[in-house]
């Protein structure tokens, strides 16, 4: 080929390449991708925006990942420190709920994650409120509102008084898709020590024995207890679905001392243990 008919193909690919290498920006990450607002709450300074999978509070637990944008520069906030106190109004009392530290979510910028275990609410969804306090470069702000909670379908948590006096709150969290086969269970117990403060409860044993009460209260092979796990702070055992429908997780709750606090043994006499959760599919 002629040196004339080489040189344009030589600019021509040289401009190609530099004007691709111009347009080559960085794309813009969705932190809160596959997620749906909640609400929001707002006051002079920041907008907080609650998201989770499907983008409603209910009774029972509650993943919530947070943004705090600035109200000037509609810029999310990077770095800040967040806590929040939710608050149940009673026609004579007010009580909170169980809910975690609220800290930066694994490899994201300007997202919080915690969870909050809503143990009831009223019939049309009323009655909670939530505190928000957050300091961002040593400055506190705080921000609240009532929000909406509705009643799940099924229980997926039970508050209750065990026989050493304490009142307990069991949650249901995984599975959250669950299917014909051997599924993760994994449920969150807590303890009222007062009408504001419910620690998690570590190293108690759960015993699971689940039950189709619809087709001869029969059970299923190969579950296994709950244990306590140091890493999540939550309880973890083997749950056995062999048919779709409606499940009850019979329970029963025991201390380290292996003293039965709550819950009975299912026979062909006792048909459900007091201590349950619900499951369907």
């Amino acid at each position: 080929m002629k040196l004339k008919y080489i040189l344009p193909i030589v600019f021509i690919t040289l401009f190609a390449t530099s004007c691709s290498t111009d347009d080559d920006s960085p794309a813009t990450v969705n932190e809160v991708e596959g997620l749906t607002k909640i609400q929001e709450l707002v006051n002079d300074t920041h907008t907080i925006e609650m998201f989770n999978k499907t983008g409603q509070f209910k009774t029972g637990y509650n993943a919530v990942s947070i943004r705090i944008k600035d109200n000037t520069s509609n810029l999310y906030v990077e770095n800040a420190s967040l806590s929040c106190m939710p608050m149940m109004q009673m026609p004579t009392m007010q009580h909170s709920c169980p809910n975690s530290n609220i800290i930066k979510g694994l490899g994201k910028d300007t997202v919080y994650e915690g969870y909050i275990v809503y143990q009831m609410t009223n019939t049309d969804g009323s009655g909670w409120s939530l505190t928000i306090d957050y300091t961002i470069d040593n400055v506190a702000y705080s921000v609240a509102g009532t929000i909406t909670v509705l009643q799940s379908d099924n229980q997926n948590v039970t508050s209750f008084m065990a026989s050493d006096g304490g009142r307990y709150i069991i949650t249901l969290i995984e599975p959250t898709a669950p299917k014909i086969a051997i599924n993760n269970l994994k449920v969150g117990l807590f303890k009222m020590e007062t009408m504001m403060s419910f620690p998690v409860v570590e190293n108690y044993t759960i015993t699971l024995d689940p039950r189709m009460p619809g087709m001869g209260n029969h059970s299923s092979p190969n579950n296994t207890d709950l244990n306590y796990n140091i890493a999540d702070k939550m309880y973890h055992g083997n749950l056995s679905l062999t048919m779709t429908g409606y499940w009850v997780l019979n329970l029963k709750l025991l201390d380290a001392q292996d003293n039965v606090l709550k819950g009975e043994d299912v026979t062909t006499e006792h048909t459900q243990s007091s201590l349950y959760l619900e499951l369907e599919f």
